[in-house]
This record gives structure tokens, C-alpha cells and sequence, in this order.
């Protein structure tokens, strides 16, 4: 098969490699779709490995493990990608059986792929209990008013956050956004407090504006999926009596009115966490289904794995502004074809 292969710069290059055989607990999927993250930029250059780092995709299920069930060949599926071998930047990907997400019959790969590793970000910040806020969950949704920021709302970790949030019954949501704002407002319950702050107004105006959406309430959670500059220091200044931001990368300082911070990461619902991970994704595959979890705007990235190196250029650049770059694998010159 072939594969994209991103080192630091991004610099990409696509190889042959042979077809990747499933563990005992894992699905096979001959990709359909790959969506395209940050991290798989970030990574290569932080660590400076050269490695298929593409974790969200969708596609058909090739084959399975001998302890997989519930999936079989044929199947419409999204899923996030674990460990070095086998990543959605290739013609075929593995998925753990517990991170794998059917996919209703009247939505495309292209909605499907946005999913996987954004939404389980945001579900790790959110409700995890170790390495989480701790918030109520979906399954127990909260009984009283639990004020949440939550700072890139518009981008796709905070989209989903957004969602799941009011799944769990959680308001006000005070979500701050700039430009992608109206792909999130429909999400919102005004009615509940729900509100958009818009970063743009400047950073002084960002902490007072949270603080008047808090009609007097206080505010003890936060999550933030800028997570840079100020986006921390804005919330925490409305944090008077002091609370706990999670943040999608490491703090870089400390912050007001003695608010904690921690970096969260989704890694741990392949590991330490796999019963949250499974019951997560199981949520979000009964989410796209009956249609109160939307998945992200996208914007196909033409080229197939030939266009891998452009798109991860286009989000290190930050063009992307609320959507999802996603790429079609068919499109890929010199395709294999064969399995």
C-alpha cells in the first residue's frame, strides 16, 4: 500500500509499505478519508520522528481481530488511530476495537472523519476524572448551574466540547470564538445563559465580558483549545475566587487568582483510561446517529496523500479557521489498488 510518511517542517513523503495486520483487538480499515490535525505537524517537530501520523480517518472495515466483535467487513466506520503503524495517512489503518465508531448510513467519510480525535479531546478535558475537569457526563448529566468556558469554541475540540457539554446538561456555556462564531451559534441555548465572546475585542475585554455572562455566578472550570498567549490569563482573571483551566498544550506561566491549570491529554483512552475511552465513543456513535453530535465543516484538501505535506502547511500557517482539512485517499496518485 501506500503511505504518508511527515517529518519536521512539515515535510511528507509517500512510500510503499506493506499492508498493516490487526492485533487481537484491533479493526483494519481500508481508508476512505483522512482528516488532518495539528498535532500531526507539531509532533514531528517536537520529537523529530518521521512517522504515518494521521489518527483521524474513516473508511470500510477490511478485516478484524480475533477478539473484535460487533464490526465485520463491509462496515461504515470512523476511529482513532493508535501507535506508530497503521495510521490514517494510507491506504489502510488500525483502529482499536473500544476507539472505533460506526457511522450512520446518511452521512459521508468526509463528516465522519472530523470526529474521532477532536471529540475524544474534548470528552478527556471535559468529564475524565484523572486528567479531566470532572465534570458531569452525558450518562449523569449535571442537577445545577455549572458555569464553563470553553476558549476556541469554534475550532473542532471546542465544537465538540460545546456539544457535549449541553448533552450533559452543563450552562452557561461561555464560549469564546471569533471569526468561526456562526458555526457554533446554533448550538447554544440562549435561554440557559449560553453566550459567544469575541477574542477579537482584545484581551481585557475577553475577561470582563466572561464575567458579565457569569451574572454573578462563580466560575471554577474552564477549558482552553487556543491554550496560547493570553487565552488562559483571560479566563482566569474572571476566576475570583480561583478554579481550574484544562488546556489542549502545556501551561507557560502561571496565572492569577491562584487558578490551576494542567495540560490534558486524549492519549490516555488508548492506555490508563480505556474504559472511559470505550464508553466515550460509544456516546459519540449514539450522538451521530440520533443527531444531536454534528460533526466539524470541512474542506477537502485535493490530491489524496499527494496533498498531506499542503494541508499540514495550510494548519501550521493557521488558515484553517472552523473546518477541518480532510483528504480523500482515491485521489492519491499511483494507488496500489490492491489489498
Amino acid at each position: 500500500m501506500l503511505e504518508a510518511i511527515v517529518s519536521a517542517g512539515p515535510k511528507v513523503k509517500v512510500i510503499h509499505s506493506e499492508i498493516p495486520v490487526p492485533g487481537p483487538n484491533q479493526v483494519l480499515i481500508k481508508v476512505a478519508v483522512a482528516a488532518a490535525n495539528p498535532k500531526d505537524w507539531k509532533v514531528p517537530e517536537w520529537t523529530g520522528t518521521e512517522m504515518n501520523q494521521g489518527d483521524d480517518g474513516a473508511g470500510f472495515v477490511e478485516a478484524v481481530g480475533k477478539n473484535v466483535s460487533g464490526f465485520k467487513k463491509g462496515d461504515r466506520v470512523a476511529g482513532f488511530h493508535q501507535g506508530s503503524a497503521g495510521g490514517t495517512y494510507g491506504e489502510y489503518a488500525l483502529f482499536p476495537q473500544h476507539l472505533t465508531i460506526p457511522i450512520p448510513a446518511n452521512m459521508s467519510f468526509e463528516e465522519a472523519s472530523t470526529v474521532p480525535l477532536t471529540a475524544g479531546t474534548a470528552a478527556v478535558g471535559l468529564f475524565a476524572t484523572d486528567g479531566g475537569l470532572n465534570l458531569p457526563s452525558p450518562a449523569s448529566p449535571a442537577n445545577e448551574t455549572i458555569p464553563l468556558v470553553i476558549y476556541g469554541a469554534s475550532g473542532s475540540v471546542g465544537a465538540f466540547a460545546v456539544q457535549l457539554a449541553k448533552k450533559a446538561n452543563i450552562h452557561p456555556l461561555i464560549c469564546v470564538a471569533g471569526g468561526g462564531a456562526k458555526t457554533i451559534e446554533h448550538l447554544l441555548d440562549h435561554s440557559r445563559g449560553d453566550t459567544i465572546v469575541d477574542y477579537r475585542k482584545g484581551d481585557k475585554a475577553v475577561t470582563q465580558h466572561i464575567s458579565a455572562a457569569l451574572s454573578g455566578k462563580p466560575l471554577k472550570h474552564a477549558l482552553d483549545t487556543i491554550a496560547h498567549g493570553s487565552s488562559s490569563t483571560n479566563v482566569a482573571g474572571a476566576m475570583t475566587d480561583g478554579g481550574t483551566i484544562a488546556r489542549t498544550l502545556p501551561g507557560e506561566g502561571e496565572l492569577p487568582n491562584g487558578v490551576k491549570q494542567f495540560q490534558l491529554s486524549v492519549s490516555v483512552v488508548h492506555s490508563q483510561q480505556q474504559d472511559f475511552g470505550r464508553d466515550m465513543y460509544k456516546l459519540f456513535g449514539q450522538g451521530l446517529e440520533h443527531g444531536w453530535l454534528e460533526p466539524r465543516p470541512f474542506e477537502i484538501v485535493r490530491g489524496g496523500l499527494n496533498s498531506v505535506e499542503k494541508a499540514l502547511i495550510d494548519l501550521k500557517a493557521g488558515k484553517a479557521s472552523a473546518v477541518k482539512y480532510v483528504l480523500r485517499i482515491d485521489e492519491t496518485d499511483g494507488l496500489d489498488g490492491t489489498a
